[in-house]
């Protein structure tokens, strides 16, 4: 062995301080470590050397291999959906001839006519057949240059396994089945290969059959294949069990290149044909001259060097190593031992052959509380065996012995030293001695207690959970997206959809909530979702909807919201509640409303009575003036016909004139379903005028207004909205007249103008009086129900008006009008939205929750 230097071979690049300190940490350092030193460090630069060379040489190669294998992959994949449209075109049309028989659109002559021209155009395509129910052949074409073996005469049937299970499997499944591949003995030529595939027949709901399709494995490869592909690549098609049904594959690679690590043959794939699945796979490996030994020579030249290098220091390293390496095994396996005894927290005890306790651990003893010297040594009974369980426990023990424990463990008690007793699992093992011969058995040992608990506390928690939620009043049920299985339903979704997974799709789709169809992936039992980040859906607030089910009768308040289920799928949980008594409690509230309003403008016209008459007096009052003198001046013989003619046209005018005043007046108080339309602001306004204006003049009140130009049209209905102005104009009026204000004060004035109120094209109506205002406290109960200032009213009119606007999605308001601080009138202000948010249906649900007085109001009443 050469000695060591006194000074390291690196002094010269070390600064003085530096080498101070290291020949003082080297000489401090045991001959053994210096001599391991020297040794290691030439080996470790050879060592990475190689590695280097290596790496190199093995980078390039896995990036050349790489680029070979993702070209064969996307090919083989291209090859692969050729394949597989070409097997769903000659599927369609099978499926379209089968149609055709099932409708008894065709016989057997017109059958055989289109199997001949399928199986002429496409030559993959080797024999169609019709198959009736009891398996018999009923019409059959076969290719002239399919193997004898194949043809199937009619009246002929079917063997058992001839078609592979497929004929009962697509009578089962009711949809086109693909066989495995069926090896078809020819004695003339070779074994070939077919596919079949059988396509249902449907009779009125019956099976009636199968149109049958063989299929040449051959004949799939030479067309279906693209020839880019065959050219490139040595392509076969081969089945689950790696045989060759198709194409030839290159033989395995021989020679001096195999001696080189990294020559594993040239790139090839597979992958399974679809729709026919696992049974027929394309397969496809790359024509690739192999390096050989000569190719490879500079790396076999540098590895050759790099190991006689590493030969020659070997000698010098291994007996280095020799000198520490019992020393250090003794020790390491003493460390290890004594540290896994003292860790562990599985209690181990050993047993001989004879059930004699040999051994235990630290972890045995605190256990049990026993020490070593109590149990070695012992045989059974035991003292950690509780008294009152010998006999199972010496069962146990001589299962043990015997080598009958389960391999999962088994459940025992264990009694302490102090008495008490704890639930454990044990597991057994044998023991080996180096000869292979068994010397005992190794018993491992751990407290379950805690864990027992927490599993009994779960499942008393789950049963009371599960009661809940069988109590309650509404049907709950969980599915996961995407597919047909009903992860939970309680009972009163038993009883309604006896348990089916469709009541809980049905709900769903009915409400309008999102729910993935049922996918490929999911009836393989896959979750198509898996990876994807549920947090936004299960976080997300729940959605409701009110639905009718015409299977129970009901109404019912559809709630959904995402979770995960326990086994981490996305599922969706659906709660219906039975709301059929408030949905019919609303409709009566509806139905109550409306008659409040027909009742409140028959009130307000029975009101108006006296000035109606009044002004319809007037009329009458001229037409009978006028029929008098034309009588008088008729029988005295005074009057032309141009003046009887005058006469005549005046006392028509007069009479439409009444008749306008009762056609309004019975218009308004026609009782008739809620009806919006389209309406003009200007018409809709001179309507409600006319007939507020007789008020007026009874009160003598002077009405003026003014209605902006080209105002839109609202979608409004107009018998509801002119009831709604007649009564704010009316209520002015006697607002005017209970102030007893002087004739040039009592103005009332209606405004019709266009704005934008919260980013919303509205129509404002503002009514302005003269009167005294409202006080405060009657401003604060203004629009409360059965509230009013007046001694005959109801207190139910503004109320109702406010329920009519807030139904058109608009807002009545009402305030006084200020000269300084005296108060100088009133305005009520209300507007309608030109284009409605909602539909009219839910505003009219809108109107029933804002008004459930069920009874008819006094709309006229005002404070």
């Amino acid at each position: 062995m050469p000695q060591f230097p006194r000074s390291s071979p690196s002094d010269a690049a070390i600064p003085p301080v530096s080498v101070a300190l290291w020949r003082r940490w080297w000489r401090k350092q045991s001959p053994s470590r210096q001599d391991r030193f020297i040794a290691l460090g030439p080996l470790f630069a050879v060592m990475l050397f190689l590695a280097a060379v290596v790496a190199a040489f093995g980078y390039l190669r896995l990036e050349e291999i790489d680029r070979e294998q993702q070209a064969v992959t996307r090919d083989v994949e291209y090859a692969q959906q050729r394949l597989r449209l070409r097997l769903l075109e000659r599927q369609e049309q099978l499926m379209r001839i089968g149609r055709d028989v099932s409708n008894s659109e065709i016989d057997t002559e017109e059958f055989v006519i289109q199997a001949e021209a399928l199986v002429n155009q496409y030559p993959e395509l080797m024999a169609v057949s019709w198959i009736d129910s009891k398996r018999r052949i009923k019409a059959s074409y076969v290719s002239p240059s399919a193997n004898a073996t194949e043809l199937r005469p009619v009246g002929e049937q079917l063997k058992v396994g001839e078609t592979d299970g497929t004929y009962e499997l697509a009578r089962d499944l009711r949809q086109p089945v693909y066989s495995r591949p069926l090896v078809v003995q020819d004695t003339r030529r070779y074994n070939a290969v077919s596919l079949q595939l059988q396509v249902p027949l449907d009779d009125q709901g019956k099976f009636a059959g199968v149109i049958m399709g063989e299929y040449s494995v051959d004949g799939l490869l030479r067309f279906g294949i693209p020839t880019e592909i065959t050219a490139k690549y040595a392509v076969a098609l081969v089945d689950d069990k790696e045989t060759v049904l198709a194409g030839i594959l290159p033989p395995p690679r021989k020679g001096a290149a195999q001696l080189l690590p990294w020559t594993d043959g040239a790139a090839k794939h597979e992958i399974p044909v679809s729709p026919v699945g696992n049974g027929l796979l394309i397969r496809a490996e790359g024509y690739r001259a192999s390096q050989g030994a000569v190719g490879s020579g500079f790396f076999w030249l540098v590895s050759a060097l790099s190991a006689l290098t590493v030969w020659m220091l070997l000698g010098n390293w291994r007996h280095t190593r020799r000198r520490v390496q019992a020393q250090e095994a003794l020790q390491t396996e003493t460390h290890f031992r004594r540290a896994m005894e003292n860790s562990m927290l599985t209690g181990m005890r050993a047993l001989d052959m004879q059930g004699r306790i040999t051994y235990v651990n630290p972890a045995f003893c605190q256990m049990t509380g026993l020490n070593e010297d109590e149990l070695v040594g012992c045989t059974a009974p035991f003292p950690h065996w509780p008294d009152s369980e010998l006999d199972t426990l010496m069962a146990r023990l001589d299962d043990e012995l015997q080598g009958r424990t389960p391999p999962g463990g088994f459940e025992v008690r264990v009694k302490r030293k102090n008495g008490n007793t704890f639930d454990a699992r044990m597991y057994v093992s044998p023991l080996i001695d180096p000869h292979g011969q068994q010397t005992g058995w190794m018993t491992s040992m751990t407290d379950i207690t805690e864990p027992k608990r927490i599993r009994e506390e779960l499942t008393a928690s789950y049963e009371r959970f599960t009661t809940v939620l069988e109590g309650l009043d509404a049907a709950v049920s969980v599915a996961p997206l995407g597919s047909e299985e009903l992860l939970f339903a309680n009972k009163l979704y038993r009883a309604w959809f006896d348990g089916l997974v469709c009541g809980h799709v049905s709900l769903i789709a009915q409400a309008g909530m999102p729910a993935a169809a049922p996918s490929d992936d999911a009836l393989d039992a896959v979750d198509g979702m898996a990876g994807f980040p549920t947090d936004a859906l299960t976080d997300a607030q729940t959605a409701n909807a009110e639905i009718f089910v015409p299977e129970l009768a009901k109404w019912l308040e559809v709630r959904s919201r995402y979770l995960t289920w326990v086994d981490g799928r996305l599922a969706q949980m659906v709660i219906a509640t039975d709301i059929t008594p408030r949905r019919h409690a609303e409709e009566q509230a509806a139905q109550q409303n409306e008659r409040a309003q027909t009742a409140s403008r028959l009130i307000t016209m029975g009101e108006m009575a006296s000035s109606v008459a009044h002004e319809l007096n007037q009329p009458l009052t001229a037409i009978n003036n006028y029929c008098n003198g034309m009588v008088s001046r008729i029988k005295a013989g005074q009057i032309s016909n141009e003046d009887l003619l005058g006469a005549l046209e005046k006392t028509s005018k007069q009479a439409w004139r009444a008749g306008q005043i009762i056609q309004r007046i019975r218009a308004f108080v026609k009782r008739s379903e809620p009806n919006r339309a389209l309406a003009d602001v200007s018409v809709l306004v001179s309507n409600a005028m006319e007939l507020a204006d007789i008020e007026l003049r009874r009160h003598h009140v002077r009405l003026s207004h003014y209605i902006a130009a080209r105002l839109p049209g609202i979608l409004v209905d107009r018998i509801l909205i002119e009831q709604v102005l007649i009564n704010l104009m009316k209520n002015a009026a006697e607002s005017i007249a209970h102030s007893a204000r002087p004739t040039a004060q009592r103005n009332v004035e209606l405004r019709v103008v266009p704005k934008l109120i919260q980013a919303q094209s509205v129509v404002e109506f503002s009514v302005l009086d003269s009167g005294r205002g409202l006080s405060p406290e009657v401003m604060e109960r203004l629009f409360e129900a059965f509230y009013s200032t007046k001694a005959e009213g109801m207190g139910i009119g503004l109320k109702l008006c406010r329920s009519i606007v807030e139904s058109h999605q608009g807002r009545l308001e009402a305030m006084n009008i200020y000269n300084g601080g005296e108060v100088v009138g009133c305005r009520f202000t209300f507007w309608i939205p030109v284009t409605p948010l909602i539909s009219p249906a839910v505003a009219a649900t809108n109107t029933i929750a804002g008004d459930g007085t069920g009874a008819p109001a006094d709309i006229s009443s005002n404070p």
